[in-house]
């Protein structure tokens, strides 16, 4: 396990960063260490347990609300979306399944192009932000995309994939979706200081979200006022400890579930990292890995079930939290 000197210098290495790094080992804390600014312009620090955005690392979050409801009967994994969306979203192919979405097999086109030329900081939405409250708000945001690829024949990450299961799991279950995750996820794993928050809104233990390493223009007018689907959830470093030992304990879905959930269904060798469903498995062992990239936020945690060694690093900057990532392997 790398000592505290070592990460402090990972930290302080190419982009400074600014966040929280957790390290336990079955739970038992090894090492706990916030930096930066939550509020750089009133110099409020991070501490432990400042809640923090994780960006796409809440998809495990929609994952779970939708295998939940999978157990339960009220969808199957080969559930046709279209059985659902009815005249919404005509573009996707009538054959896309509950399971091709949670595996990003769907083909569907995505409404934020990952393989894009863009920079984290440019203004990607095509509504203004503050109207991306609620689930059905981002049915004209996921309109008008093209299907990539047939359902089932390729591997393409996709954001919109995970919006359009929000959707669906909010339909079929007549729960607003973020009522949905508190119930299902949240509250059955004991996550008690983690959320949708507005951006607009924040709690005084809730960092703010910040373009750069320097400076103090924050993601506010990014992303949507509210994360949904596809991201946006705000964590504590604590939580996330929570979160893996209440999955594994199969306290928030069946132990068969996650089993699904952790088959590996297509590798992803650039990002040394093989796709299940909701979450990824490392290239070269069963570690499980969530992860999130945004406007502010830069994110992963890492559980291994061989050694329950549980590394996360949160970052409230775009780019502050890979140095440390990359250097300490996780």
């Amino acid at each position: 396990m790398p000592t505290e000197s070592e990460v402090d210098a990972l930290a302080a290495a190419r982009s400074p960063f600014t966040g929280v790094v957790s390290i336990d080992v079955d739970g038992e804390p090894e090492l706990v260490k916030a930096y930066g600014f939550a509020h750089r312009a009133h110099q409020v620090p991070n501490t432990p347990d400042t809640r923090i955005a994780i960006a796409s690392g809440s998809k495990v979050f929609t994952a779970l609300a939708v295998l939940s409801l999978v157990e339960e009967g009220v969808l199957a994994l080969d559930t046709p979306v279209r059985s659902i969306l009815n005249s919404d979203l005509p573009l996707i192919d009538d054959r896309v399944t509950i399971e091709h979405l949670l595996t990003h097999h769907s083909g569907i086109g995505d409404y934020i192009d990952e393989d894009g030329d863009f920079e984290v900081d440019d203004y990607v939405l095509s509504v203004p932000v503050h109207t991306l409250d609620q689930t059905e708000a981002f049915l004209p945001v996921l309109d008008g995309f093209e299907q990539a690829f047939t359902p089932g024949e390729g591997f393409a990450y996709c954001n919109g994939g995970y919006m359009v299961l929000a959707l669906v799991a909010e339909r079929a279950s007549g729960t607003p979706f973020h009522d949905l995750v508190q119930t299902r996820v949240f509250d059955k794993a004991g996550m008690s200081r983690s959320g949708y928050l507005r951006s607009d809104d924040l709690p005084a233990d809730a960092a703010l979200g910040y373009l750069d390493d320097e400076g103090n223009r924050t993601n506010v007018l990014h992303l949507p006022v509210r994360g949904n689907g596809d991201g946006g959830a705000y964590a504590t470093a604590g939580d996330l400890t929570i979160f893996w030992r209440a999955l594994l304990d199969g306290r928030i879905v069946s132990h068969q579930t996650v089993a699904e959930m952790t088959r590996p269904r297509a590798e992803v060798p650039d990002e040394d990292k093989r796709s299940g469903m909701g979450l990824f498995l490392l290239l070269d062992r069963d570690a499980l890995v969530i992860e999130g990239y945004d406007a502010g936020a830069s994110f992963r945690s890492t559980h291994d079930p061989e050694t329950q060694r549980t590394v996360s690093i949160l970052g409230n900057s775009s780019e502050g939290a890979w140095s440390l990532i990359y250097g300490l392997g996780v």
